[in-house]
């Protein structure tokens, strides 16, 4: 969608909710605020994945602000509502994420939009959030209003509303770039360039201790998603097992919608683990990350087992490379045909088996990487600035 095309879009359906929006605002002004706050986060929801750990984080680096946290799309497992634990939370979930009443998401739009323009200096931060970008055309012009983007995926979409906001943040300079280019594509004023910043997503960075398994430990971590791909991990863990490669390989995550884990019974599969110390263990005794992906950000469990020191092999696709270098910390996948990913994917663990000194010299340098990109003290500095100043 051309920027022209989805700023015609976005008038339109602001004219056609008009009525639904301003009873909205009146029932926000006849029921104001209970708890004042000038912070207003947009999430999605408390589900398991990256994205949500890195909103729970941002949340943090300002929870002494006293922010109001609005979840907006219906649960699939809540897996980290805890990490929200403590904070003053608004769920519209289960009222506005239902398309056969949406003038009741209309209505709620003004309803937000009434308690953000009666605040004190309003803040409005949305990560990865549909219901942001319906709420911003409805603010005071003055009211700062910051994105987080972490994929490209709404990026077709969101160009409708680059005059609205104030900054936006990436978590890869690739995925900035992809924005630039759309910009220049669409002949968009530099001004809007401005807006633009790149904040990395932080970690915790674990102690350091060398693992000596037996077999090579491979693991995948995430979700049960389309673009993770993960039957073509099965069927790595499949063909190693046919060869066999002495190799172990653990799923965490639904990968059980996506595969038959009764075709893996030389696999352990553990679901969706919530236990932070279980997954650090998890961490910690593994040798390799592996993932196929079609298409991603930064993962935070790339992230967290760069950290740990250990190994990632994975397609090279987006921002992985920017991370991930071929044969200095890591192995990257370049096929692009399902086959062939499974042959290299083997092929690659193949080399670690063959070569376990390419593993520690491989983890070492990811792990001091991970030290100098992702702490949290560099992390919640970057954010405060821009919520706090509004300087980016």
């Amino acid at each position: 969608m051309t920027y022209k095309t989805a700023l015609l879009k976005r008038k339109v359906e602001q004219v056609a909710m008009f009525p639904f929006v301003f009873l909205g605002k009146i029932y926000g002004k006849l029921n104001p605020l209970k708890t004042k706050t000038s912070f207003f986060l947009f999430f999605s929801g408390a589900d398991l994945g990256g994205a949500v750990k890195v909103n729970a984080d941002i949340a943090e680096c300002i929870r002494k602000k006293d922010p109001l946290v609005i979840f907006s799309k219906k649960p699939k497992n809540n897996g980290y509502k805890y990490l929200f634990a403590g904070f003053n939370l608004v769920d519209l979930r289960n009222r506005i994420d239902n398309k056969a009443y949406h003038f009741v998401n209309f209505f709620y739009r003004g309803v937000l939009a009434e308690w953000i323009n009666s605040s004190e200096k309003p803040v409005v931060f949305g990560g990865e959030c549909l219901f942001f970008y319906k709420v911003i055309p409805h603010l005071k012009r003055e009211v700062l209003r910051i994105e987080l983007c972490h994929l490209d995926t709404w990026f077709p979409y969101s160009i409708g509303f680059i005059d609205l906001i104030t900054h936006r943040i990436f978590s890869t300079t690739k995925l900035m770039e992809t924005v630039k280019e759309q910009y220049g594509e669409n002949k968009i004023d530099k001004a809007f360039y401005k807006r633009l910043s790149f904040i990395e997503n932080k970690i915790d960075i674990p102690a350091y201790k060398e693992i000596d398994n037996e077999k090579l430990e491979v693991i995948f971590v995430g979700r049960g998603a389309p673009q993770k791909r993960v039957h073509l991990i099965s069927a790595i863990a499949a063909k190693a097992n046919e060869m066999n490669l002495p190799a172990h390989f653990s799923f965490i995550g639904d990968v059980e919608n996506v595969i038959d884990v009764n075709n893996l019974p030389f696999c352990k599969f553990y679901g969706n683990v919530k236990d932070e110390n279980l997954m650090k263990s998890i961490y910690q005794q593994s040798d390799v990350l592996i993932l196929t992906s079609a298409y991603e950000g930064l993962p935070l469990v790339v992230m967290h087992m760069m950290a740990y020191g250990k190994v990632i092999v994975s397609t090279a696709v987006n921002s992985i490379p920017d991370y991930v270098k071929h044969m200095q910390n890591g192995l990257l996948i370049t096929e692009t045909e399902d086959d062939k990913i499974v042959r290299q994917g083997v092929e690659l663990l193949q080399l670690l088996i063959k070569d376990p000194a390419l593993k520690k010299t491989f983890g070492q340098k990811s792990r001091q990487m991970a030290i100098e990109k992702f702490s949290g003290e560099v992390f919640c500095k970057a954010y405060r600035e821009i919520l706090l100043t509004g300087k980016c």
